[in-house]
């Protein structure tokens, strides 16, 4: 897969009005994310929801859906939503709204640039098979009403077509470099966090990134100590009784 600071470069050399800094902070935590998510099996999408438009879609959504790129650009959502699974899709047409809800009212303007938003579906690709994809997308442009209405889509293929928990978050990117779990809602009939607070998602994240309780302390801007706490309450809570186990825990639960 191509680097993804050379798709930055495809998609944002024309765009000099957006927060490029920013876009480079959030492209890094995508990279991140390859840690634990299978490799080469990403692409991206640059949504418009103001034109109802994706203006760029990358190479790798041939490679790895099948599906006509163009198609995408030409005719927007009326071509990729055909292709989720209709169960998904009637969720999906409630998830986007309340998050969007949840930016509008409970995040102040300042900080929206800095918000990531994650979910996952599954879509029919050109065999006629569904996958599962793992959505994280970052906002760069807001609306005159501070609604963002322009983000850059990483999506990756998670599994076969199975059904899977879905559930929605968002995340702000904080001043050390960290996302923080803002908002979580989950989806489906069992919430497969185990009851986990957005404090000990974020904790558990950064435990499966090889991160010390010294490091986490000092990217969620919390002491050592209360990190241990944190990992002690996250394990009995999970019934879980070592940090490899939390890791694979993670990754079949999706605790990205």
């Amino acid at each position: 897969m191509k680097d993804v600071f050379d798709i930055y470069d495809e998609v944002f050399q024309s765009n000099t009005d957006l927060a490029q800094s920013l876009v480079e902070k959030h492209i890094q935590k995508i990279k991140e994310l390859d840690e634990f998510l299978p490799q080469g099996l990403s692409f991206f999408i640059l949504t418009d929801t103001s034109r109802n438009s994706f203006p760029y879609v990358s190479k790798n959504f041939v490679s790895n859906l099948g599906l006509d790129p163009e198609m995408m650009k030409i005719h927007g959502p009326n071509y990729w939503f055909q292709f989720f699974h209709p169960d998904d899709l009637e969720i999906w047409v409630k998830l986007l709204p309340d998050l969007m809800q949840f930016t509008m009212t409970e995040v102040d303007p300042e900080i929206r640039l800095k918000l990531s938003y994650t979910w996952s579906f599954r879509v029919k690709n050109a065999d006629g098979k569904y996958v599962n994809l793992f959505e994280h997308e970052v906002p760069y442009l807001l609306d005159d009403e501070g609604k963002p209405v322009v983000g850059l889509g990483h999506l990756t293929i998670v599994g076969e077509g199975e059904p899977m928990p879905i559930k929605g978050t968002v995340k702000y990117l904080n001043d050390q470099g960290e996302y923080e779990t803002l908002y979580v809602k989950s989806y489906s009939q069992k919430l497969l966090s185990g009851g986990l607070s957005n404090r000990e998602l974020d904790i558990v994240r950064l435990l499966a990134l090889d991160h010390s309780s010294k490091e986490i302390g000092d990217l969620l801007s919390i002491s050592s100590h209360t990190v241990d706490t944190h990992r002690r309450n996250i394990l009995k809570k999970l019934n879980i009784n070592s940090t490899g186990e939390l890791v694979g825990y993670m990754k079949t639960h999706q605790l990205y």
